[in-house]
């Protein structure tokens, strides 16, 4: 049996040894593989949900992370790992070693879920093979466990949360997704007390569903009218329902619960993957942004139906698009926009067009773009948001699946 075959059959049992483990059990796990591996000294590290910190994954305490070290994301190099998903050397400070350090990203696809260090004694291909492998048998078993623990909650959290975010947070799908010829990517602000806004995506045979939500106020209340869109909207497409219908059993859903008193905007939208066609419907919402290259950008045009919600009985038109091969498709709410700074500036659609365009021009990936975005926004705001702020970007490779990962 080749090395490589033996590595694999590694983590495999890796694998088949974590089902009955708890999260807090995890890094003893990876700890002992690792070494078979020629890794020593492992530890994993779990980034927050603004991607501002990365905490050490210890096992112990409330929130296993009792102990752990904690590194920023911006300003270290296990922080540029994780930025630019890599894996990065890094010469021990002991003069009596002579062994290497490493620190590799810890994916998902292109969820980012935090990063990997680890010591060898040698260097080359095999090992960061080797490195690259336990990272990513190590982001399998995060997110098998993650779902039911309350310990990952609190180590991927900086401060309090309020119920109205602690609801959005459970709905929402993983912020990145890659496959088919299409990347996704969304972020949330002010994360721990975000009231009315909410995503949602979703892949289906050769479709993707795209939608993002927009309810009035900003309190509890708001919430739970932005769950109950997302619920609905959800509802109606996995028993087949069209874009229309969609729509409408929105619209009904939120008539029935709260009568005329509660209303959300939104985009409801299908990106046929083989093709590029873009299906989709505005019901008052800020019209989606198109970037082609870095030349040219546009609004998509589509008459509004009114936000669901209101019982105003409008007609609801539905709207096609075509996409070429490497267009970015943005999908936001006004808090991205409306984000004032000193003296009152909005931070304001060109600017935000900007960002992106200046951010998602080289070896960015579209999630560090996003990650990079919303700290800007909240930085031009003072550091605290006044509206929810959220973004849904994708982007159609039409024919380039190799290029969705880094």
């Amino acid at each position: 049996m080749t090395g490589r075959a033996t590595a694999a059959l590694q983590l495999a049992r890796m694998i088949e040894e974590s089902h009955t483990l708890t999260l807090e059990q995890l890094p003893e796990l990876v700890t002992r593989h690792g070494a078979a591996a020629g890794l020593h000294e492992t530890a994993l590290f779990i980034v927050d949900i603004q991607q501002k910190v990365l905490r050490q994954l210890t096992g112990e305490g409330a929130d296993a992370g009792h102990g752990g070290q904690l590194l920023t994301v911006d300003g270290s190099l296990p922080g540029q790992a994780f930025q630019r998903v890599d894996v990065l050397p890094e010469r021990l400070a002991r003069p009596d070693s002579s062994r290497q350090r490493w620190w590799v990203a810890v994916t998902d696809g292109v969820e980012r879920l935090g990063v990997l260090r680890a010591d060898t004694d040698t260097d080359g291909d095999e090992i960061k093979e080797a490195l690259r492998d336990l990272a990513s048998t190590a982001a399998l078993l995060l997110l098998s466990k993650r779902a039911y623990s309350d310990s990952y909650a609190r180590l991927t959290r900086t401060e309090p949360m309020n119920v109205a975010a602690e609801m959005q947070w459970n709905l929402t799908p993983p912020p990145a997704y890659a496959g088919q010829d299409v990347t996704v990517g969304a972020a949330m602000e002010p994360a721990y007390h975000v009231g009315g806004d909410a995503f949602d995506y979703a892949v289906a045979g050769g479709t993707l569903h795209l939608s993002i939500f927009d309810a009035m106020g900003h309190d509890t209340t708001a919430g739970i009218t932005a769950n109950v869109a997302v619920a609905a909207c959800r509802n109606a497409r996995r028993q087949g329902a069209s874009l229309l219908e969609t729509s409408r059993h929105v619209e009904d859903t939120l008539v029935r619960e709260f009568s005329t008193s509660r209303y959300v905007t939104g985009l409801i939208a299908e990106l046929e993957m083989g093709t590029g066609r873009l299906t989709w419907i505005n019901r008052g919402h800020h019209l989606p942004i198109l970037l082609r290259g870095n030349r040219w950008t546009t609004e998509l045009g589509c008459p509004p139906a009114g936000p669901m919600g209101t019982g105003l009985g409008l007609p609801v038109t539905e709207c096609t698009d075509q996409l070429e091969p490497g267009d970015r498709l943005l999908f936001y709410t006004d808090g991205i926009v409306e984000a004032r700074g000193a003296g009152g500036v909005e931070f304001g659609r060109d600017r935000f067009i900007e960002f992106v365009l200046r951010h998602h021009s080289g070896a960015m990936t579209l999630h560090e773009t996003l990650r990079r975005l919303m700290a800007a926004v909240v930085e031009h705001h003072g550091g605290t948001l006044a509206d929810d702020a959220t973004v849904l970007l994708t982007e159609w490779r039409g024919g380039h699946q190799g290029e969705l990962t880094p």
